[in-house]
């Protein structure tokens, strides 16, 4: 049970977002498996903690209690390219908009990750799920990515007012057009044009730099000997 002072206040949040459901639990296995329970387009699923949080790649998000933000919403269907990064602009901007975003789905501070973003069909409707590092204090030395918390980056936010501007987000990005999504994460992103990166695809890997995202929402990149390739999924990473 997390400390008192830090429990999330899901009233106050259903108090400034009259009418949509909301449904918070003290622990989950993952919200997104919660989230699959009942598709109901704009239910939004929270958790103070997910013991199995998912990641990219069926990697673990580390959840622990009271000190991030862990939601699932329910989408009605758009083309999962796309609406990835309408999230990553949407949870950008919930912390102030001084984050860089990382194609497909990292939103970093200082060059380490704060937010991820993970979005899976399910039927008619798209499960998005958002997880932000609050109030942390340290991480695992292991992490594939170097990891951080809006607190050691020095932005003060409560995780109520966080995901009320999160929600009124993830509602206002979704909603753009594809190209005005795609035009919005290019000015937003220092990953999506002129950045050498390796792209870790399976088993292979490729090194080159980016070139800007194809009319789907896919990132392009120009390898060494010239060739251009889409890249339709793998970790991008600075060189």
């Amino acid at each position: 049970m997390p400390n008192s002072a830090l429990h999330f206040n899901v009233d106050s949040v259903r108090a400034r977002l009259p009418g949509r459901r909301i449904d918070w639990f003290e622990s989950l296995d993952s919200t997104m498996i919660e989230a699959r329970r009942d598709v109901q387009p704009g239910r939004i699923v929270g958790a103070e903690e997910q013991t199995a949080g998912i990641g990219r790649h069926g990697r673990r998000w580390i959840s622990e209690a009271g000190t991030g933000l862990y939601v699932s919403m329910v989408l009605s269907a758009k083309p999962i390219p796309v609406v990835m990064l309408a999230l990553g602009l949407a949870a950008r901007e919930a912390i102030a908009g001084v984050a860089d975003l990382r194609w497909p789905n990292d939103v970093l501070l200082n060059g380490k990750k704060c937010a991820g973003v993970l979005a899976q069909l399910e039927g008619d409707t798209i499960i998005a799920g958002i997880g932000i590092n609050v109030s942390q204090t340290e991480f695992p030395g292991d992490l594939e990515t170097p990891a951080t918390s809006l607190l050691l980056e020095g932005v003060t936010v409560s995780r109520e007012d966080l995901l009320v501007a999160l929600i009124e987000g993830v509602d206002r990005f979704t909603q753009l057009s594809a190209d005005e999504i795609l035009r919005q994460f290019t000015n937003a992103s220092s990953y999506v044009s002129g950045k050498r990166v390796r792209v870790e695809t399976g088993v292979t890997g490729l090194v080159g730099v980016t070139c800007g995202l194809d009319p789907a929402g896919f990132l392009r990149v120009r390898e060494d000997n010239g060739t251009e390739t889409v890249i339709l999924a793998g970790g991008v990473r600075p060189i």
